[in-house]
């Protein structure tokens, strides 16, 4: 039986439109045609469009995309580093109610070719620099379905001139109509983007996005963040890593201005943010941990104040007290391709001012709490799917429910219904929830050390060696060993000009650490590192075996 809430109150297109964030770049570049949206290079050769000039050429590429062919549900492959058409995808692609499928610019050609098959991609745009990758691809793709092959040159890009396509970027969409008539989707869980995992145990699995999970998140990052009106954002993250954590939709939102980057170094990020007044960037741990070993040269002029967001499932405490004593104001977030980036953040208290340095490390190195649209965020026993107390003892599985969570994986109806068993979305990652209800992660489900019959969190002993001053970073896995069935094995890499030796690491964990989580071996080398800078554990964890059986 319908209540009277019910009776006689349609819904119609005057009380009701699908969220998308679509709509934000057309409010935007009608409040503020003539502000800042994209700026590229340095100098007077710098590229900068306002946020009129940039709608137009959404709009254009838009309207090009539909006059070669291009439809709601296909899908437009990208191979772009943080460039201003990279920008512009975001926005022209799903205009057309096609989804945008960013790969990650450092894979190998086997894996971009199984994405444009997987994805069924249809166009394919390729900045000048990956032409070479591109090219393997195509040759390497098994399906027979015709590839339109865009090329988009940048005038930063100082590497040798390369091209794959029939038709270079600005030629397209110069045929494009810069008023063109798109539409909001008819549905808000039509799919807006396709995002890949990394694809550590096999091929990477398709994550699927919907318009209104796109939309909320960027408002949620805005809210988290306390994004005023018109910042100015530096692209250190790279777009194709979950759309830029939806921040090139919320950047739209707040007409601020994308500052471009083609390559992350320390010198060039210091640059822009003196030349371009940058007050907003995000970054993997590693990145923030570059800025706080770089010289400090480098860092002269750098105004304070300057708002960094990490996520990571445990950035170092050593790292977040280098980027305090920078003067940058540092917020931890946490999430996964699966949830639109993230999808919790360590919310501030005013009172964790008055505490020390090393305490105020403690706190804001926790994951926190579910971002505002996300329904909810909890530790849960995965056996019971019941949440676990606030005891900061009770260890479970970190899980997700709300908008901010896949439709789910392409053509994996299986993997789709393991990840969202019992109407929550399983994270994998294990952790505890302290007194004030902020989840704190203890470890990846499989990154458990388990030696004696006692577990030994991994990152609790990477953030003990973290501590050590020659360590840059470091990694901890479990190593294969006769009488306790594993013990910690732990891979450094030394800052440069750093002297030290296994002995003084050890020495290092058994000030700090109960003896059994002590590394027995302790590994010098450069980390494999993915290209969003996470630390490829599953390469560690062979190294760590090939040591055994040379021992």
């Amino acid at each position: 039986m319908s209540s009277i809430y019910d009776q006689d109150l349609p819904r119609t297109a005057a009380n009701f439109s699908a969220i998308s964030p679509l709509s934000f770049i057309e409010r935007s570049a009608r409040v503020y045609p003539d502000l800042p949206a994209i700026v590229h290079g340095s100098g007077e050769s710098a590229i900068r469009r306002t946020w009129s000039q940039t709608y137009r050429r959404c709009r254009q590429l838009a309207s090009a995309l539909v006059r070669s062919g291009v439809g709601k549900g296909d899908t437009v492959a990208v191979l772009l580093p943080n460039t201003p058409p990279m920008v512009e995808v975001h926005f022209g692609v799903p205009m057309t109610g096609a989804v945008l499928n960013t790969i990650n610019t450092r894979l190998d050609p086997q894996t971009v070719a199984f994405i444009l098959d997987h994805g069924e991609a249809g166009t394919l745009i390729v900045d000048s620099e990956f032409a070479g990758v591109a090219r393997k691809a195509l040759e390497l793709r098994q399906s027979t379905k015709p590839l339109q092959v865009i090329d988009a040159s940048d005038p930063i890009y100082t590497g040798p001139a390369d091209s794959v396509g029939s038709i270079e970027y600005e030629a397209f969409i110069a045929d494009g109509d810069p008023e063109f008539e798109w539409q909001l989707p008819g549905d808000e869980w039509d799919a807006i983007a396709l995002n890949y995992t990394s694809g550590t145990t096999g091929n990477p699995k398709g994550v699927v996005y919907h318009h209104r999970g796109a939309a909320l998140a960027a408002i949620s990052n805005i809210l988290e963040w306390d994004m005023p009106k018109h910042p100015v954002y530096l692209w250190t993250l790279p777009m194709f890593h979950c759309n830029g954590w939806c921040f090139p939709w919320a950047v739209a939102a707040r007409a601020g201005v994308n500052v471009c980057l083609r390559k992350v170094e320390a010198k060039a990020i210091f640059d822009a943010i003196r030349e371009h007044k940058v007050d907003h960037y995000c970054g993997a741990p590693i990145v923030h941990s570059m800025l706080v070993n770089a010289p400090d040269s480098l860092k002269e002029g750098i105004p304070e104040g300057v708002k960094a967001m990490v996520a990571g499932a445990a950035p170092p405490a050593s790292m977040i007290e280098g980027m305090e004593r920078m003067g940058f104001d540092l917020l931890h977030v946490y999430g996964l391709t699966e949830t639109y980036g993230p999808a919790t953040v360590c919310a501030k208290h005013s009172h964790w001012k008055d505490v020390d340095i090393g305490e105020r490390a403690r706190l804001n190195a926790r994951q926190g709490v579910a971002y505002h649209l996300e329904e909810a965020s909890c530790v849960m026993d995965p056996g019971t799917m019941t949440p676990l107390p606030w005891d900061g003892e009770s260890m479970g599985e970190i899980m997700f429910r709300g908008n901010m969570v896949m439709k789910g994986y392409l053509k994996n109806p299986k993997a789709t219904q393991e990840a969202l068993a019992g109407g929550w979305f399983h994270s994998g990652d294990l952790a505890v929830a302290d007194p004030d209800g902020y989840m704190k992660i203890k470890d990846r489900s499989k990154d458990i050390i388990i030696s004696g019959g006692e577990n030994i969190s991994s990152i609790e002993v990477e953030d003990v060696l973290y501590r050590h001053p020659a360590v840059l970073a470091v990694a901890v896995v479990a190593k294969s060993d006769a009488r306790w069935g594993e013990t910690p094995c732990a891979f450094v890499e030394v800052k440069e000009g750093a002297q030290v030796t296994a002995e003084d690491i050890i020495k290092h964990c058994r000030d700090h650490l109960a003896g059994y989580k002590v590394p027995r071996h302790v590994v010098f080398c450069e980390l494999p590192k993915t290209s969003t800078g996470k630390i490829q554990k599953f390469e560690l964890r062979k190294k760590a075996e090939a040591l055994e059986v040379e021992a």
